[in-house]
């Protein structure tokens, strides 16, 4: 039976899709298997879809006749201001349109999905949030490094890579004193100045760390290093964004699960 029938006898049932209402939808990682079918069943019904550069192009694909309103949002690249975004979603749900709009990852997690339901709300403008895969645990999967593991840690933090010291930089010390997996999104820009901070805070330059680049898509790559070299090494292996940092002890279990993992094995 083909994927396409399978689905079909899946007792998925829609929800109304109104005109004047918005709906933020996560498109994950950036692979298609990581499509939600809430999030795929909202693309072909939309009118109009403000999206970001991180949202896989196929996916736009599946979009009947939907007006297609590209927003940017990528790490040191033109993207339009996060009012912008704003009055657009306002202004096009206005028209009596159905408006989805559609970002990389979850909405919620360090994608302003907040500020713009919170926007709306104050407009008056009906929304719903459909949750999608965020990058941290899709890259972790992708890399084989488990989020958690009994014995190793407890907890997770998620974080956003703000250089130390600037303005809404989170508490680099505070954290590396958890003595839990840390994994920081849209910092790899900052990469020498959050591992010092780390090491400064307490953190043993020995821990192990890892960036992984463009995670769950073809262009994926993967560096382990240690907190003290990850720097220096992803910057001579030329990564780039988008990426995530890892730091933890988590990491370690990676060399021992890719020699039995299922995909290793088939590539």
């Amino acid at each position: 039976m083909s994927l396409e029938r399978k689905i079909a006898k899946l007792p998925f049932k829609s929800v109304p899709f109104e005109p004047g209402h918005v709906w933020l939808a996560g498109a994950g990682p950036g692979n298609l298997g990581s499509l939600t079918l809430d999030v795929l069943d909202a693309v072909s019904r939309a009118d109009a879809i403000v999206y970001d550069a991180l949202v896989n192009p196929d996916i736009l694909e599946i979009a009947q006749s939907a007006e297609l309103h590209f927003a940017g949002k990528r790490g040191g690249r033109v993207s339009a201001a996060q009012e912008t975004i704003n009055q657009k979603l306002i202004g096009l749900a206005r028209q009596k349109m159905r408006v989805l709009r559609l970002k990389g990852g979850d909405p919620y997690i360090f994608g302003r999905g907040g500020e713009e339901v919170k926007t709306l709300a104050e407009a008056g403008i009906p929304f719903r949030v459909l949750p999608g895969i965020t990058a941290a645990f899709a890259a972790l999967a992708s890399a084989d490094i488990p989020a958690t593991m009994r014995g190793t840690n407890r907890a997770i933090i998620l974080a956003t890579g703000h250089a130390p010291g600037s303005e809404g930089d989170v508490d680099w010390a505070s954290l590396a004193r958890t003595n839990q997996p840390i994994i920081i999104y849209m910092g790899l820009s900052n990469i020498d100045k959050i591992a010092n901070a780390l090491i400064s805070g307490g953190m043993s330059g020995d821990t192990p760390a890892a960036v992984i680049q463009s995670a769950t898509t073809p262009d994926e790559r993967t560096m382990v290093a240690t907190v003290a070299t990850i720097a220096n090494r992803a910057r001579q292996a030329g990564f780039a964004s988008p990426a995530l940092l890892i730091f933890g002890d988590i990491i370690s279990l990676r060399a021992q699960l890719q020699a039995s993992c299922l995909e290793e094995l088939v590539r």
